[in-house]
């Protein structure tokens, strides 16, 4: 049984290597990403998830793992930032306050599928001017939904997490080792 991570985030490659797992191939999915209008955040990222597991070409009996990882404040979805200034924008809004971390799962064999979620709660410190440009001009921000991923210079903003820190970074361990464990992929060898 192939594995095939449809994820460009070497974050997401590497959580897998802490189960021990080496993916048999790489292949992220091309989709649409925008959220639908008056699209709750929790409903948008496991539509994400699940689009990116049928859009990855496969095998009838490989397993397709793919995920979606998005930040919101409310009902209100922070997706990748365009650019600095919208990086800015993200980061001042989450800055003082709790806001929620869903990483959706999707896992695709043949037509079967089957799907997790990890929602967790993280405040953000607020930035000082200082602390913002710093941050912007080091380029983290891109590519990372809300703007700013904890796995980096970023932790130093967060003082208080609750719920998965690996869902945060963009793969929960936890619901990922269930999951590929539900579909009959050997996650724990003992060889």
């Amino acid at each position: 049984m192939r594995l095939i991570l449809g994820s460009a985030s070497p974050r997401r490659k590497e959580l897998l290597a802490q189960l021990g797992i080496v993916p048999d191939a790489i292949i992220p999915p091309d989709i649409d990403e925008d959220p639908r209008p008056r699209e709750l955040p929790l409903p948008y990222c496991a539509r994400i998830a699940r689009d990116k597991a049928l859009a990855v070409p496969a095998g009838p009996d490989d397993l397709v793992l793919c995920a979606d990882t998005t930040v919101a404040i409310g009902r209100r979805i922070l997706g990748k930032p365009a650019d600095a200034g919208q990086a800015a924008e993200f980061l001042t809004a989450l800055g003082g306050r709790r806001h929620q971390v869903i990483t959706a799962l999707a896992l695709r064999r043949g037509d079967r599928l089957w799907e997790r979620a990890s929602t967790s709660a993280v405040k953000m410190k607020r930035l000082s001017d200082v602390e913002l440009n710093a941050y912007l001009a080091s380029g983290e921000w891109q590519g990372k939904a809300g703007a700013y991923g904890i796995q980096g210079a970023a932790g130093a903003f967060v003082p208080w997490i609750s719920g998965s820190f690996t869902g945060i970074v963009g793969l929960p361990l936890a619901e990922t080792a269930a999951l590929l464990q539900a579909a009959g992929y050997p996650v724990w060898r003992t060889s």
